[in-house]
């Protein structure tokens, strides 16, 4: 296991665009590590699918009767997130976790977030973090997580300050293919068939598919009890346009790509996929797959999480940074 230091802890509340994400900033227990500069490097964490909170755990709490009670079973009680951001704390790294909008204690509703607004609220987030006297700019980075992977790369493309990237349980293909995959496996096996939401989407993907090519604005989903809910579909036609194998051919940055061996969100096959595509862009990526892992790496051990992040922080090397960011740091 990675060891049990007493990080620090801040709880903020950043705006973007036109609402405020609720949000934590841990930084280690003791002081920056390296190169005089008195900074921690530093990386933000981008939840997947589905609405979750800023520890990575599906969002039961905003969005009751879409999920089953978190088990300890499946090691549900702790997200990912949290779990990264106090291994990457113990390797001198300093981390930012929002909750999306819409979920936990951020604005808006999640039912009517557009991918684009995503990317948006990332780079909102990164812009927050550099603020920040502590922090160094030119040592940050990303962890994306499921729909979190795509964010980080277009955010990445078009921010030369971000050293590197650690992209989990990614996906390379259009979300028509992913979804289609997706709903068609857990379906066969039952697997997290017992969160309502979970079940509509799968049993309705086609039509989500369907209506959001045709550009229709919403779509009912029975849930159960008499529930249902209403779903903008912007965000899955963006989303099905905006395919992160794409986006991966633009990126020129030090990446690892980490799949759980048992993901019913996004197949290994995809990060496979991703990979050959950084490659073409001549971009050799880091892999690591996690057998009998799902989605949100929950059987993965504590010591495998501290690898992973330790895999990270040693990929955080000064970037050159650009004029304005020159500016910030000065004044910093």
């Amino acid at each position: 296991m990675y060891p049990r230091g007493m990080p620090r802890s801040e709880e903020l509340h950043v705006r973007a665009g036109d609402a405020f994400l609720a949000a934590t900033l841990l930084l280690p227990d003791g002081p920056p590590r390296d190169n005089g500069r008195g900074r921690y490097p530093n990386v933000l964490l981008l939840s997947s699918w589905l609405p979750r909170d800023r520890d990575g755990a599906y969002d039961r709490i905003g969005h009751p009767g879409w999920f089953a009670p978190a088990t300890t079973a499946k090691g549900e009680l702790t997200g990912l997130h949290a779990r990264l951001a106090e291994a990457l704390a113990m390797h001198g790294v300093a981390t930012l976790r929002a909750d999306p909008r819409g979920c936990g204690a951020s604005d808006g509703r999640w039912e009517d977030v557009t991918l684009f607004a995503k990317i948006d609220d990332a780079r909102d987030l990164l812009a927050a973090m550099r603020g920040r006297s502590e922090l160094d700019l030119r040592r940050s980075g990303i962890v994306g997580h499921g729909e979190g992977a795509g964010i980080a790369l277009a955010v990445a493309i078009g921010d030369p300050a971000v050293s590197a990237l650690t992209l989990i349980g990614a996906s390379a293909r259009s979300w028509r293919e992913t979804l289609r995959r997706a709903a068609a496996m857990r379906g066969r096996a039952g697997i997290e068939h017992e969160h309502p939401i979970v079940v509509a989407i799968d049993r309705w993907s086609e039509e989500l598919i369907e209506h959001a090519e045709r550009r229709e604005l919403t779509l009912t989903l029975p849930l159960h009890r008499g529930e249902s809910v209403t779903l903008a579909l912007a965000p899955f036609e963006q989303a099905i346009h905006t395919p992160p194998l794409a986006l991966a051919t633009m990126l020129h940055r030090s990446v690892t790509l980490v799949h759980g061996g048992a993901d019913s969100w996004s197949d290994p096959d995809e990060s496979t996929l991703l990979a050959a595509a950084l490659s073409d862009a001549g971009n050799e990526a880091g892999r690591r797959l996690v057998p009998d892992a799902g989605h949100d790496l929950a059987e993965a051990s504590d010591e495998l999480i501290g690898e992973i992040a330790a895999d990270l922080a040693g990929r955080l090397l000064p970037r050159e940074l650009p004029p304005v960011l020159l500016a910030i740091e000065e004044m910093g």
